[in-house]
């Protein structure tokens, strides 16, 4: 009979986009997450780290943290949360020793990565929390440890070795950045510079599914190991991603997912066009009550633009220009860059994109006279 796991990760709990509160929409999005467990019923629920999103939550996400733990406790359903690199490992496993007689299990030690959570006559869970290399290094006393692919394989040694040992089907749940996977870069605090903090798949391998965290983009990335994708989208660079969860059967040496989406209090999605087009086309009425990032196209200075937007889109919280935001020659971007650093030509560039026409003696003058100013002051200082 194959283990039934509902996979998710990444709720990053209290987080808020452009400054606006995301808890309404967290807690939205749970309550469809404990319908989905009454529903399937599955054997566990496992969270690959990020639960909350920073390291002392407020006190509203642990509310909503300690209320959702409870609902799943009263479902029967057995819960497994690993800390990400966004949680503080400590806090996150504060009580769960005595949790764990309701079937929470919340680990956030590395000392603890070979203890698998039994789901009895079904298989067993084996927590890995997120592997700073310099706790691993401190934990193992070796100062010769560097790195998270030698962190992560010197952990894994030990917890593929007792997965060895086991009849029924096993799952890894991590939290880690695995090679080979696509990113969503205004979304993830990167674990590392340059790709340091990236782990072989190959060092995940031994196990019937591996359930990982920490990348909000849903992906399998090798046979078998599968990140689930965030809770909700986080940035507007994952306006195009569908979220939802995992609902994996896994037997042994063979297991069959099923994507469920969970669907979104407010969606966040990005427009463009002139601002008339956007204040007036019809299709986009779906929109007004979502969070918009705008790129305008209009040209010239367009006056209080984000206030006149929310006119129509309630929530608009980022407002670009398409002259400003890169792109091919003659943008503001490709004038700066060929400027060279002279100040006159840049403040012409400026000056030109923003007002929609060449700056006149007056206005050079005035300029000029500032970069005056300036240079007399830095002399004086």
């Amino acid at each position: 009979m194959a283990l039934r796991i509902l996979h998710t990760s990444d709720w990053h709990l209290g987080r808020a986009l452009h400054e606006e509160s995301l808890l309404d929409d967290q807690a939205w999005a749970l309550d469809r997450l404990c319908e989905l467990l009454r529903d399937t019923r599955p054997d566990a629920l496992v969270v690959a780290g990020d639960v909350f999103d920073r390291a002392v939550p407020s006190a509203e996400a642990v509310s909503l943290l300690d209320d959702l733990l409870n609902r799943v406790a009263a479902l029967g359903v057995p819960l497994l949360a690993i800390a990400g690199n966004h949680d503080s490992a400590e806090r996150l496993s504060f009580g769960a020793r005595l949790l764990e007689a309701r079937g929470v299990h919340l680990r956030g030690a590395i000392s603890r990565a070979a203890e698998p959570v039994e789901i009895p006559g079904k298989g067993f869970l084996y927590p890995v929390p997120y592997l700073d290399p310099e706790v691993v290094r401190g934990a193992e006393g070796d100062e010769e440890l560097r790195g998270h692919a030698a962190a992560t394989e010197r952990v894994m040694a030990r917890v593929r070795a007792d997965a060895a040992t086991r009849a029924l089907p096993t799952v890894l749940v991590a939290h880690a950045f695995v090679q080979g996977a696509s990113e969503t870069p205004d979304s993830e605090r990167p674990l590392a510079v340059g790709g340091s903090g990236c782990v072989p798949a190959s060092s995940l391998g031994g196990f019937d599914y591996v359930a990982l965290g920490h990348l909000h983009a849903p992906q399998e990335v090798a046979p078998r190991v599968r990140y689930s994708g965030s809770l909700l989208k986080y940035s507007f660079g994952e306006a195009d991603h569908v979220k939802g969860v995992v609902l994996a059967e896994v037997e042994r040496g063979a297991t069959r997912v099923e994507i469920v989406p969970l669907g979104a209090r407010r969606d966040v999605v990005r427009l463009s066009g002139t601002l008339e087009e956007l204040l007036r086309r019809p299709e986009l009425a779906p929109f007004e009550r979502a969070l918009v990032e705008v790129t305008l196209r209009d040209e010239g200075y367009v006056f209080d633009a984000k206030h006149r937007l929310q006119a129509r889109f309630a929530h608009v919280l980022n407002v670009l220009r398409e002259d400003l935001a890169g792109g091919g020659e003659g943008t503001f971007a490709a004038r700066v860059e060929g400027a060279g650093g002279d100040d006159l030509r840049l403040f012409e560039a400026f000056f030109e994109t923003v007002a929609g026409a060449t700056p006149g003696p007056e206005h050079r003058e005035v300029f000029a006279g500032a970069l005056a100013e300036i240079a007399r002051k830095e002399r004086a200082a």
